[in-house]
């Protein structure tokens, strides 16, 4: 017996995909091309979902190239604009000293100069994770939930 087709409706996501030095002027780099990328999808800037995302990005990026950086490696940045979300995706090639995982940040003392970053990121993200990646590695995700009028207005055909 052959169960009942149900119609299903076409799904389009949208990635962009780049490698940059592990470097602060690579990190810059990552966030300037991903507001632009996003605002050509159709989230433009100086929106709030374009505001997370760069704060997120910003983080991520200089967290690659802080803790993440092996010499002579590059870090990559992935953004998926899938349906209802944007997947942010930043991937180094150092494998120990994992950072903490969602719920395991804790707040830095408040006069330290660092310790923030991952912080920000649980705050601001839907979700995040941490996962491991071969070659040795790691790609942290985190996801943010894209109102309904900007996933109304998103150009996901080109």
């Amino acid at each position: 017996m052959t169960p009942p087709a149900t119609r299903q409706h076409p799904v389009t996501v949208r990635v962009f995909t780049q490698r940059f030095s592990a470097t602060p002027l690579g990190a810059r780099l990552a966030r300037h091309l991903a507001l632009n990328q996003l605002h050509d999808w159709g989230i433009p800037h100086g929106t709030r979902a374009s505001d997370t995302a760069a704060a997120i990005i910003a983080e991520l990026a200089a967290n690659a190239v802080t803790h993440g950086r092996v010499p002579g490696r590059d870090f990559e940045l992935c953004l998926s604009l899938i349906p209802g979300s944007l997947r942010i995706e930043v991937t180094d090639t150092r494998t120990e000293a994992r950072p903490p995982g969602p719920g395991d940040v804790k707040p830095p003392s408040p006069l330290a100069d660092s310790g923030r970053g991952l912080l920000l990121v649980e705050t601001l993200a839907d979700r995040w994770e941490i996962l491991d990646r071969e070659p040795p590695g790691k790609t942290v995700r985190a996801e943010i939930d894209l109102p309904r009028h900007v996933r109304n207005s998103l150009r996901l055909s080109d």
